[in-house]
């Protein structure tokens, strides 16, 4: 049932998807204001709420400009599964800007493919990805994707190898001239390199009951994926290999993150969204792609019960 409905691409997929996030912020969030709440933290709240809305749009939309999934909504379905898996992602508000950021920047990335405006699509994604270290550091990390997209493409000019680090100045020297009109904005403490900590102490047994969802289900489609990957055209292949690339880096930030408290996941939700959708759509039994998503719906209630 629930795969005959988003097996195609209707508005209203994403008005239901708007409606549940809707309510899994206001539910998540709630506990912030117990004893009240003022017009300038609704406020605050609905542009939290306005930003992680766009990152589903922007998701959506580059998905489907890239083919890297069929004309479905499984991936839009899945990735608001996944928040309802992990209510810590829309717990931190620099984690949603800090995504949407990234997800800026994917879609520039993988809009390499056309060989069209590149300096321009090398000198956004640096930018972005630069914005997006601003609220979390290590998002920084997402450079890579740059670096392998100059390589798929073959865009080896030493020019074009420059120009993600203008990218970078640009944004360093917005802040320092931020710095010098309003000197008491401390903004020097942005470009403070984030520690590291391999400590996965910190996540309770509901987390990690919900985090082995999540990667099992991963490992199974990514594996598919993996050998799919070569039976894409080649004007394709580096697209998904981007969004496989685009996996590790997040998975890598995860294990690093200094603070783990399962909102570092949330950079993996769009590459591992798609990918999941990727195995959903070649089940030849519709029941098992039920299952898979029967799966994703029920986790976060088994999560409430530990």
């Amino acid at each position: 049932m629930i795969t005959r409905f988003f097996s195609t691409s209707k508005p209203i997929h994403l008005v239901l998807v708007s409606v549940f996030i809707f309510w899994l912020f206001i539910t998540v969030r709630f506990e912030y204001y117990s004893d009240g709440i003022t017009i300038l933290e609704v406020f605050r709240e609905l542009s939290l709420y306005s930003i992680l809305m766009l990152s589903i749009v922007v998701f959506s939309f580059f998905v489907s400009k890239n083919n890297l999934t069929k004309k479905n909504n499984f991936k839009l379905l899945i990735f608001t599964l996944f928040l309802a898996c992990i209510p810590e992602t829309v717990m931190h508000g620099k984690m949603i800007i800090s995504n949407v950021f990234i997800l800026f920047a994917l879609r520039r990335v993988l809009s390499l493919r056309s060989n069209l405006k590149i300096k321009k699509k090398l000198f956004d994604a640096a930018f972005w990805i630069t914005l997006a270290s601003l609220f979390y550091f290590w998002s920084i990390l997402f450079f890579i994707l740059i670096i392998a997209a100059l390589f798929f493409h073959g865009i080896h000019q030493l020019k074009n190898l420059i120009i993600p680090f203008t990218g970078y100045l640009t944004v360093f020297l917005i802040i320092i001239s931020y710095s010098v009109i309003a000197p008491s904005s401390n903004t020097i403490n942005w470009f403070q390199i984030d520690t590291v900590s391999f400590d996965f102490s910190n996540y309770l047994l509901s987390q990690v009951v919900s985090i082995t969802v999540l990667t099992t289900l991963g490992i199974y489609s990514m594996v598919f994926y993996v050998r799919k990957i070569g039976d894409k055209s080649s004007d394709f292949r580096s697209s998904f290999l981007l969004i496989l690339i685009s996996l590790f880096i997040g998975v890598g930030l995860v294990v690093i993150a200094p603070v783990k408290n399962t909102s570092e996941l949330l950079f993996l939700f769009a590459p591992l969204s798609i990918i999941i959708t990727n195995h959903i759509e070649a089940f030849s039994n519709k029941w098992l792609a039920d299952f898979y998503l029967s799966v994703l719906a029920v986790t976060p209630f088994i999560q409430l019960m530990l």
